[in-house]
């Protein structure tokens, strides 16, 4: 099976875009290596880089290890982390820096509007705060994480303290079998309906005990990467999913 990859730079001189094209179907852990290796192209020498967590940041690190960049890099969990170290990739505390060049993450769901669901690895607040801190922040994503509309569940981080109390006020929510997230608090999921997920997140964000929800806004610093079989998609939040150009 032959591929065909293309690079080029982007207005201003930004990041490159890769394109594949393939002669075969491609399995969705494959789309997700490729939306990850073109999002590890835009990093630059010298950046500091936010590091999301799951199974398609997973294949980020080696493809961003592999370039051998300057740069410096703030984790958004302890797996993430080690996997990063382990790789030669230089880790730094979130501390005494104000913003990011550029933060890559990965999404459970996508909406073509711009709204994410995040926090299947349960790490979806550190993920939240890294994502508004970035300049640019990019969403890598295999074909099937595209939806027409956002479905439940959503994850939460919730406090100990008054846990019950706040699954109460929460009504259609329950603990996560799950480990605590990277800052102690405990994982669960909202089941509830969506409805106009503006309105949700507000709500989600106004109930005691919640300490963050999965819904992530649309944001102007926001470019999603999705493989739609063996070819590239990058998109701004707001426009419509276009093919690389050569």
């Amino acid at each position: 099976m032959g591929s065909r990859v293309r690079k080029f730079t982007r207005a201003g001189g930004h990041a490159r875009r890769v394109e594949r094209s393939l002669s075969a179907p491609v399995p969705i852990e494959d789309e997700k290596r490729i939306a990850a290796e073109a999002a590890a192209e835009f990093v630059r020498d010298g950046d500091l880089v936010g590091l999301g967590t799951g199974s398609t940041v997973a294949y980020l690190l080696p493809a961003l290890a592999a370039r051998r960049l300057n740069i410096r890099c703030v984790a958004t969990s302890p797996a993430t982390a080690q996997t990063a170290t382990d790789l030669g990739i230089e880790i730094v505390a979130f501390e005494k820096i104000e913003r990011l060049d550029i933060a890559i993450d990965g999404a459970d769901q996508i909406t073509e509007d711009g709204w994410l669901v995040k926090g299947g690895g349960g790490a979806h607040t550190r993920e939240k705060i890294v994502a508004g801190a970035a300049a640019r922040f990019v969403v890598v994503a295999s074909s099937n994480k595209l939806v027409g509309a956002l479905e439940p569940p959503i994850p939460l981080e919730l406090l100990r303290f008054g846990v019950e109390a706040t699954l109460a006020s929460l009504g259609m929510a329950e603990l996560r079998d799950a480990p605590p997230s990277p800052d102690g608090g405990l994982i669960a999921d909202f089941h509830g309906p969506i409805g106009e997920p503006a309105a949700l997140a507000a709500w989600l964000s106004a109930t005691p005990g919640v300490v963050e929800h999965g819904l992530f806004a649309p944001s102007a610093n926001t470019e999603i990467v999705l493989a739609r079989g063996g070819a590239v998609l990058d998109w701004p939040v707001g426009g419509q999913p276009q093919a690389a150009a050569p």
